[in-house]
């Protein structure tokens, strides 16, 4: 009972706490989003998928854009707000830190599946592939001993 509680309190603090953001903030917020998924691909494009590139150019592409805007705002109406500035570049980072997410359980579901179908995961075949074979030889190739050569 007193989780129950304690669910519906939390939720009416945040109901309240909701409809103190503004509007503006909510839009400057939406930008940081659309425009952080347009660094994040940009930058995933450029590094091969690497997740820190990736999650570096959400938070670039919606600072970029934060940073345009204020400038304009600045420049029209006198006015520069950092809080919209962070509105903006949380956006950002909440579309780095969901791509990051989805990434990592897109990889484990594809080893889940290759494991499935081959016996072992990629690393355990890589790890046995490079250790035991290290030495591969002509002769090995061939299927032959190498104790042909010593007698």
């Amino acid at each position: 009972m007193k989780k129950i509680f304690a669910f519906f309190f939390i939720l009416g603090l945040l109901h309240s706490t909701y409809s103190q953001v503004e509007q503006d903030k909510v839009l400057h917020f939406l930008g940081g989003n659309l425009y952080g998924l347009v660094g994040a691909g940009v930058a995933s494009q450029i590094s091969d998928g690497d997740r820190t590139w990736t999650f570096i150019g959400a938070i670039g592409g919606s600072l970029l854009i934060g940073l345009a805007k204020e400038s304009i705002d600045q420049k029209q109406y006198g006015g520069w707000d950092n809080a919209d500035l962070l509105a903006t570049v949380l956006g950002g980072a909440t579309v780095g830190v969901t791509i990051d997410i989805f990434k990592k359980r897109k990889q484990r579901k594809r080893d889940k599946l290759f494991k499935d179908a081959v016996g072992y995961s990629e690393l355990e075949i890589k790890k046995t592939f490079l250790i035991e074979n290290a030495e591969i030889n002509s002769l090995s190739l061939l299927g032959m001993s190498k104790t042909v050569m010593e007698k």
